[in-house]
């Protein structure tokens, strides 16, 4: 059956087994609202979504990384473990799935929250009022509803701050379900200085000191601790780390002085074997080889700058972390740790993207090395500005050392490669290095199997439904006067506890890159130039028996004809019930506003 099939929670229905301990009590609700009908006394699960950026499978502690991620650790440790968990490739798209328990085409954000727009319903990308979110929903069943870091979900300007009043708020996150908001609701930004920054609905600026991933987890703490008492919380936490710009204290990168000199053949080799050791690949997995476009280590010719770029990712990594201690510290100190589920992944495999460093930085000229400061109070209106808010003209290219607020690069093909270990391609791309995140659950009320590890595929669609069921809450079929979409994921509940889940297939498109996974066969498909689509990559099919490769090295699309014509015209089929399709891809076709 396809996936919607069990996404409703069944009215009346008693959650059983292990779960069941912590959830027996609780009631769905009525069909037609969200609002809990559930005991007073039935005390309900606080849930919190951790959603990290442009980090790659083994980019941390439990996957395999030498990063430093000891709140990680523990939550894997304490938890269980998912293998064959994915995402959308894209940040905005995979923020639109988790929320809505929706393809993201069903939404309206198949390609990224970003003016222009294109014309179809599936890439309008500007969340649209057929989905209900998961804030929407347990807002109205009685849960206090949170959230710090990046939005992403609102059609905007990519460059410039919405202005005016009559700026639509619809889509910000206080509009969304959200009792309380800090963060950014654009996609890249300085870390020292975020474009698009919120309190609420209200632009600000941030203060001295102000380092972006400490000030998304310490408002996260602040809002927890605030949290009045015997109210359940929903808490969507989204940290922008660790995507580009490279930026980090000082005091941070020097952790990670000497640790990248291996190079990132080495790194991927020894990455490899830790994940075996972990168990987060299996023996059936191979590393795959080092894309062609990167060169082996020992011809690096800008070694100590290739070091200084990992060592700064590393560094936003191992803050990031940081800020989840103090989150667990904050639930401890409340008592409310054993009853609160939490879950971590990410919202698309490591960033290859060149980001400004595809040529050779330039000397600063005199006039840029004249400082050009702009007062402290005063609210950034452009995502990227010329000079920082203390006036030093902001560096890019090749050879620029990251980390502080005047420089603007990112870390290339070379590391994402390693980050992606041991799988293909990156962000964007729907082969398992574009899609494939960590799932980490921790639960100590709720899970009895501690540091197991689950090879059932998941995806970001799962987390609507899980989120509902775990509240006792059903979907409703009509939400603030728009009859909506029923999600179609499926709740990861008795996966947690090692059961199959009943699901046909899982469906990929971005950018004209295509896949669709049915039971351990996938077909994937890569365009040659995004945003384009042509006959040739019509039929540019790869087939992968993912029990017997999960690397996907052998595409056996040649040996299997007709498992490659059934699964094509499945993908097609589903690409039109979920919008994919008409797509804007074709060569030729034009944007809105263009």
């Amino acid at each position: 059956m396809k996936s919607k099939a069990n996404t409703k929670v069944t009215g009346q229905k008693v959650i059983t087994g292990l779960l069941g301990a912590v959830m027996g009590s609780i009631l769905a609700v009525s069909c037609s609202s969200g609002k809990s009908t559930a005991p007073a006394e039935a005390k309900r699960p606080n849930i919190i979504v951790i959603l990290s950026d442009d980090i790659g499978y083994s980019d941390i502690g439990p996957y395999g990384s030498e990063i430093k991620t000891p709140s990680l650790d523990r939550l894997a440790s304490e938890g269980i473990r998912f293998t064959h968990f994915y995402n959308t490739a894209r940040c905005s798209p995979s923020r639109a799935s988790l929320l809505t328990g929706l393809y993201p085409h069903q939404a309206a954000m198949g390609h990224l929250a970003t003016r222009p727009l294109w014309d179809e319903p599936g890439y309008l990308d500007d969340l649209n009022r057929n989905t209900a979110t998961i804030a929407e929903l347990l807002k109205e069943a009685g849960y206090a509803t949170y959230m710090t870091g990046k939005w992403h979900l609102y059609g905007m300007n990519a460059s410039e701050l919405p202005q005016g009043p009559d700026v639509d708020t619809s889509n910000w996150p206080l509009q969304r379900g959200f009792d309380r908001f800090f963060g950014h609701l654009s996609g890249s930004c300085s870390y020292w200085d975020p474009f698009t920054l919120l309190s609420g609905n209200k632009f600000i600026a941030p203060g001295e000191g102000f380092y972006y991933t400490d000030a998304i987890s310490d408002t996260a703490v602040k809002y927890i601790r605030e949290n009045p008492a015997g109210k359940p919380f929903f808490f969507y936490v989204a940290y922008y780390a660790a995507h580009w710009p490279l930026h980090a204290p000082e005091e941070e990168i020097a952790k990670y002085d000497g640790v990248y000199d291996i190079g990132w053949d080495s790194l991927r080799a020894q990455r490899f074997s830790r994940q075996k050791e972990l168990g987060v690949v299996t023996p059936n997995h191979r590393l795959s080889e080092r894309t062609e476009t990167i060169p082996a280590w020992e011809d690096e010719t800008m070694k100590e700058w290739q070091e200084r770029r990992m060592e700064t990712y590393a560094a936003m990594i191992d803050v990031m972390d940081q800020g989840i201690g103090r989150i667990l510290k904050a639930l401890e100190e409340k008592g409310e740790l054993d009853n609160t589920i939490i879950l971590y992944m990410q919202d698309n495999g490591g960033c290859a993207e060149p980001v400004l460093t595809n040529r050779m930085a330039k000397p600063l000229t005199d006039e840029q090395k004249v400082l050009k400061p702009y007062p402290q109070g005063e609210i950034l209106t452009v995502r990227k500005p010329e000079y920082t808010r203390d006036g030093r003209f902001i560096r890019t290219g090749r050879g620029v050392m990251p980390g502080p607020a005047d420089t603007w690069v990112a870390y290339g093909e070379e590391w994402a490669n390693a980050s992606n270990t041991p799988f293909r391609y990156y962000k964007s791309f729907v082969h398992e290095g574009g899609i494939a995140t960590p799932l980490i659950v921790h639960w100590p009320a709720g899970l009895a199997r501690k540091g197991a590890i689950v090879d059932e595929p998941g995806h970001l669609i799962d987390i609507m439904p899980t989120c509902l069921e775990l509240a006792g809450v059903k979907y409703p079929a009509e939400f603030h006067g728009a009859m909506t979409t029923p999600p179609e994921g499926l709740s990861l509940l008795p996966a947690f506890e090692g059961k199959k889940l009943d699901r046909e297939f899982l469906f990929w498109e971005h950018e004209g890159n295509r896949a669709i996974r049915m039971g351990n066969w996938k077909l994937v498909s890569k365009v040659a130039t995004p945003m384009e689509f042509t006959p040739e990559d019509e039929k540019s099919w790869e087939l992968y028996d993912l029990e017997k490769d999960p690397s996907e090295t052998e595409n056996l699309a040649s040996k299997y004809p007709e498992r490659v014509k059934k699964m094509a015209a499945k993908w097609e089929e589903e690409a039109v019930r979920l919008k994919a399709k008409p797509w804007p891809w074709d060569k030729g076709a034009q944007k809105s506003g263009e």
